[in-house]
């Protein structure tokens, strides 16, 4: 519960600081929409009729109630639509984007992890490793860049560009176009997950329990998986709420890359277009994300761990 109130606490103040943010533009709202060459009765005329001109707090009031009440981010002038609009169109894009790449690194991170351990300081280990620096290091656009130019260009075995469909089931039923893409964002988690599961590994059979569980004759592949991948499993359940702001980041890049219709292309489209109501609505569900992201690492790390209890010293 208390972790629940810390997160309120956090958006809230991710509200105010995107708001705030709204009124640091120089020229104000009215500026960028207007652009430029407007005159000051044009702008004191945009800034009555959007409440531009009132006290700062009674502005603040009126964004959180649309909020709060019809989750009101904002209208985009540029695109001539609601703010809420085009992100209820392009999050659940996004969502499945992540959510699959997500998945995929996990699911090859920790056996790869495991691996490393049980080869240790073996060929297939110090391989490994190298990979998982070269991945971590090399930016996203810099992979999907050559994974285009090798995998769809030279070899034509992908496409070049992400689907292009409407809805989530438009976009799933073109996997061909989506496999670059997901294998680019995850590209990085993989690499990162796989290290910290090597050294959570290491950590864990290190410990006390463990030599007590080979004193009492358990075989290595009862240790391994009975006693020691579990509690391995806790720091990768604690990176899953970390990363959320990495995987953010590398989906707005990855999306640019392949012109994948999501969050992180609407996101770059605002900024280059100056479309400023829309780069702080899609900033602002970006930071959620961050935050119920790191609340769920918190109660999962309870959930896999029991001895954890919040509050407790």
């Amino acid at each position: 519960m208390r972790r629940v109130v810390q997160a309120f606490i956090v958006v809230i103040g991710v509200v105010l600081l995107t708001f705030l943010l709204a009124h640091v533009i120089p020229g104000g709202e009215a500026r960028s929409v207007l652009g430029s060459r407007a005159t000051p009765a044009a702008i004191a005329q945009f800034n009555r009729a959007n409440g531009y001109d009132l006290p700062i707090w009674d502005q603040f009031y009126r964004y959180i109630q649309g909020i709060l009440a019809h989750f009101n981010l904002g209208y985009s002038y540029k695109s001539n639509q609601a703010v809420s609009s085009l992100i209820s169109e392009r999050l659940p894009k996004t969502l499945v984007l992540v959510g699959i790449s997500t998945a995929l690194a996990v699911i090859i991170a920790v056996p790869l992890g495991v691996l490393q351990v049980v080869r240790r300081n073996k060929p297939i280990d110090y391989v490994a490793t190298g990979i998982a620096f070269l991945f971590y290091s090399a930016p996203a656009f810099l992979i999907g860049t050559l994974f285009i130019l090798y995998f769809a260009i030279d070899l034509h075995w992908f496409s070049v560009e992400a689907p292009q469909g409407s809805s989530v089931g438009s976009i799933l039923a073109d996997p061909r176009a989506l496999v670059l893409p997901v294998v680019t964002l995850a590209s990085a988690t993989i690499a990162s997950f796989s290290r910290y599961m090597r050294s959570s590994m290491l950590d864990v059979l290190s410990e006390d329990y463990i030599r007590t569980a080979k004193a009492k004759g358990a075989g290595p592949r009862r240790v391994l998986f009975r006693h020691a991948l579990r509690n391995a499993l806790i720091s990768i359940v604690t990176l899953l709420g970390l990363s959320v702001p990495s995987i953010v980041g590398g989906a707005v890049i990855t999306e640019t890359v392949f012109n994948f219709p999501g969050m992180g292309l609407l996101t770059a489209q605002a900024a280059i277009n100056n479309d400023v109501p829309l780069l702080l609505g899609t900033t602002f569900v970006a930071s959620l994300a961050v935050v119920i992201g790191s609340l769920t690492s918190d109660i999962l790390y309870a959930v896999v761990d029991p001895r954890v209890r919040y509050g407790r010293r």
